[in-house]
């Protein structure tokens, strides 16, 4: 449905004078209106599917603004069933209430609309949004967000010719209901095997087009539910250039590994023969079958036949191979600043205990269950026996699996350092909101004390999502500087959605719009805030 003229004119007109609080006169507004509907889609061209289009489309529109720009974004969901959109990597400065989980915000009803009012403050990079309810980023709903930067704001390396986006991921062909329905099963549910992996929605015809003898950028993300990918182009080289929204040292590689949740750019001089190339994905660390694969084709525009040979091979299965590549990405520290020593420590170990009959994921040992009224609301609102504060240890304490709502709570400025430790065989990623943190270690086995002095803390890469390998460990470093509820979650979304997940609450008792924007007026209530007004 859409809306009225009168009505949206008057919206309009509302929503201008509201995000007018939200930033200066001179940051530009872009405005979308967004229609979410079930639509016929044929990725794999054999049989159609129930996919989740926006506006028609799948994948869903490309966002392209500029830093700093205000985004409004009006979103009218069709579907049969409640639905969200997080901005993935938009930090929502001092604004966690436009976050988009369940944690921050009241999924949006059938039949009614919500409108985003965020803006892209800072920030110059690859980003992605995908729906946060239930298995929906599974049927599509999902799509690019690039931030470029101002003119007179350079980055570190000449104008490309031009830019490509690849939303790269796996793909089922059961719909989002029945992959819920696997992961609800009695007894303990999990996900079947993906049938597939997709560029831009297809498995094999995206094309890019580009000159001979020019640079061109592209923007890869992993907006897949589970799998990790390896991406490389035949007969060509990749210098890394950004990682989701930092610029890292410029290597240059023959292919990367984007696993789920992550972004990375690079720049593709096409020196080669005037051909078309094959650009592949291929899955990572997948048990059992030959990996998936996914093409496309970069396409010299003078071309007029393929360059032969083999696609080109994936590297080695192992993940030290993809470890030491992960460390060797490390941060352009031309205009940094020094990082202090972390103020408290978080250890948080994955599991998957088997709760009430039902297969879950935990967080040292707590497997979060979504409350009816979000975090976010309950705190505003001081409404008892929701959070569980506190209730996720410190460090794994070795007590029974137990369900809960837990929230921890940090304080506004503090300075911490997050181990994540993976004890099972499969590949996670984790990925916090609000924030870039500082990738310092990655190792196998047991994380102690002593692994500190393998960390680098001089040119640590910073990023939003970062892989933790199977029975091993990866280190970060989070300057607590954006007050909010922010959702730090297992990027791996059967994970997320069976529990593996819980809120940093950061905090000050002194109250300003200098530190957090208040509610909005617009904020759907639902659960136990319905009715308590803004």
């Amino acid at each position: 449905m859409a809306p009225p003229p009168a009505a949206a004119a008057a919206l309009a007109a509302c929503i201008i004078a509201v995000a007018a609080t939200l930033a200066g006169a001179d940051d530009p507004y872009r405005f979308f209106t967004w229609n979410v509907t079930y639509g016929n889609i044929n990725p794999l061209g054999s049989t159609p599917q129930q996919g989740i289009l926006i506006n028609g489309q799948f994948p869903g529109p490309r966002i392209d603004c500029v830093t700093n720009d205000n985004i409004i974004v009006n979103v009218f969901n069709n579907l049969d069933e409640p639905f969200l959109l997080t901005w993935n990597g938009i930090k929502q400065r001092k604004n966690s209430w436009q976050d988009g989980v369940l944690g921050t915000n009241c999924p949006i009803p059938p039949g009614a609309n919500y409108t985003y009012k965020f803006q892209a403050k800072d920030q110059i990079g690859t980003f992605v949004y995908f729906p946060s309810v239930a298995m929906h980023r599974a049927a599509g709903g999902f799509g690019a967000l690039n931030v470029y930067q101002r003119p007179a704001i350079p980055v570190p390396y000449p104008p490309p010719a031009g830019d490509f986006t690849l939303l790269v991921g796996d793909w089922y062909k059961a719909g989002h209901k029945q992959l819920r329905q696997a992961l609800d099963a009695a007894g303990g549910g999990a996900l079947p095997p993906p049938d597939a992996l997709l560029i831009n929605g297809v498995p094999s015809a995206a094309t890019f087009v580009g000159d001979q003898g020019r640079t061109y950028l592209f923007r890869v993300s992993n907006v897949g539910v589970k799998t990790s990918v390896n991406v490389r182009i035949q007969g060509h080289s990749l210098r890394l250039v950004e990682v989701e929204g930092t610029h890292p040292v410029q290597n240059v590689y023959d292919s990367l590994d984007v696993h789920v949740g992550q972004s990375v750019a690079f720049l593709v001089t096409l020196d080669k023969a005037a051909q078309d190339y094959a650009v592949v994905a291929s899955a990572r660390f997948s048990p059992g079958a030959a990996p998936l694969m996914a093409t496309g084709t970069l396409h010299y525009s003078s071309a007029v036949s393929r360059a032969p040979g083999p696609l080109p091979a994936p590297p080695p299965e192992q993940a030290e191979w993809s470890m030491n590549q992960a460390r060797s990405f490390r941060w352009n520290l031309t205009a940094s600043a020094a990082r202090p020593n972390p103020q408290g420590t978080l250890v948080l170990a994955s599991s998957a205990p088997v709760l009430a009959g039902q297969r879950r994921y935990a967080v040292n040992g707590v497997s979060f269950v979504v409350p009816d009224t979000p975090l976010k609301l309950v705190d505003n609102y001081n409404i008892a026996n929701v959070i569980g504060w506190d209730s996720v240890p410190a460090r794994p304490d070795g007590a029974a699996p137990r369900s809960g709502t837990p929230v921890v709570r940090l304080n506004l400025h503090e300075f911490i350092e997050v181990v994540f430790q993976n004890t099972e065989n499969e590949l996670q990623s984790w990925h916090l909101d609000g924030y870039d943190f500082w990738v310092v270690g990655y190792g196998n086995g047991q994380w102690t004390e002593n692994q500190r002095t393998t960390y680098n803390l001089v040119d640590a890469q910073a990023r939003h999502t970062v892989q933790v390998y199977p029975n091993g460990w990866s280190a970060i470093l989070v300057s607590l500087d954006n007050q909010g509820m922010w959702n730090l979650r297992s990027a791996n979304w059967d994970r997320q959605y069976l529990g593996q997940q819980l809120y940093m609450r950061v905090w000050t008792p002194q109250q300003s719009f200098s530190n957090e924007y208040s509610i909005p007026t617009n904020a759907i209530l639902c659960g136990r805030a319905a009715g308590l007004g803004h």
